[in-house]
């Protein structure tokens, strides 16, 4: 698989302490958009009490400028009417609908157990195949559980072998609490890229700045060449108890790729016009 760069500003947005005008949102993708990622998760399809910040979602949708950019666009949803809605959208590529491992997570972020969560899961699925939309798995608490319950990797494996039942190709291993150790991160890498090659895997880390560089090397070691991130490591998950936790910076993927001598197809000179952008986004 070819290196594929997701650039996640929905993430960094979603849990922001103030709103940001719907402007400056519009702005800054479409500054994104410039840059050369492959996809930009730009928005979601859910509750506006559940997540305030992208109550907007559609506006900015309607006002991001496609004409001159090979990027894709990816929103999230919570449920079918999300999905439904989201398949109004014909510039959307992908929907992205987080499943959780942990069932105390889901419960608390769906109010949700997991027959209840798998069951949705298949209704999005359906729906974003009835609009032609690529449906994406991100498989949350992947890589730990704080609640005391099961979890190892080949747990974490089991359920991507149920998704791979379903008929699923797209899957995000995610570190939903930035708890992630190196030595999970390649074997889980490695066992499903070798058992389950038909299926995309890329990696969603929350991070931390002091093992940020060292997530990437043992998930791009083990094969992974799909990777979300976000412009100075804004965002990332609410529930996480380290507020040093956030989103994999952009700026370290970049750097580790470069040291590598890997390709990304980023223009730099737009790259850091959205950089410095995005210091007075999220100001």
């Amino acid at each position: 698989m070819s290196l594929k760069l997701v650039e996640c500003p929905r993430d960094a947005m979603q849990g922001f302490h103030r709103f940001i005008p719907t402007e400056d949102k519009i702005n800054y993708i479409n500054s994104l958009l410039k840059v050369g990622f492959d996809t930009l998760d730009c928005g979601s399809f859910v509750s506006a009490k559940s997540v305030p910040q992208l109550a907007d979602t559609v506006e900015v949708l309607n006002h991001l400028d496609l004409s001159d950019s090979k990027t894709k666009l990816l929103v999230i949803v919570a449920n079918e009417r999300g999905a439904e809605d989201a398949g109004h959208f014909k510039q959307i590529n992908t929907i992205g609908f987080p499943f959780s491992i942990s069932e105390q997570f889901q419960l608390r972020n769906t109010n949700q157990n997991f027959e209840q969560a798998f069951d949705k899961l298949k209704q999005i699925q359906s729906i974003a195949a009835g609009n032609g939309q690529q449906f994406l798995v991100y498989l949350s608490m992947g890589f730990g559980n704080p609640y005391g319950e099961k979890w190892s990797v080949e747990y974490a494996f089991d359920w991507c072998n149920k998704l791979s039942d379903l008929g699923l190709n797209y899957i995000n291993l995610s570190d939903t609490i930035g708890k992630a150790e190196t030595k999970d991160i390649r074997k889980l890498f490695e066992l499903c890229l070798t058992k389950l090659p038909h299926i995309e895997f890329g990696a969603h880390f929350h991070t931390r700045p002091d093992n940020s560089l060292l997530n990437v090397s043992a998930a791009f070691e083990a094969g992974c060449r799909k990777f979300d991130s976000a412009m100075r490591g804004f965002g990332g998950c609410p529930f996480a108890t380290d507020k040093l936790t956030g989103n994999l910076p952009t700026e370290v993927l970049l750097s580790y790729l470069n040291h590598k001598e890997i390709s990304t197809g980023i223009n730099q000179q737009y790259f850091d016009i959205a950089y410095q952008m995005s210091s007075k986004v999220f100001s």
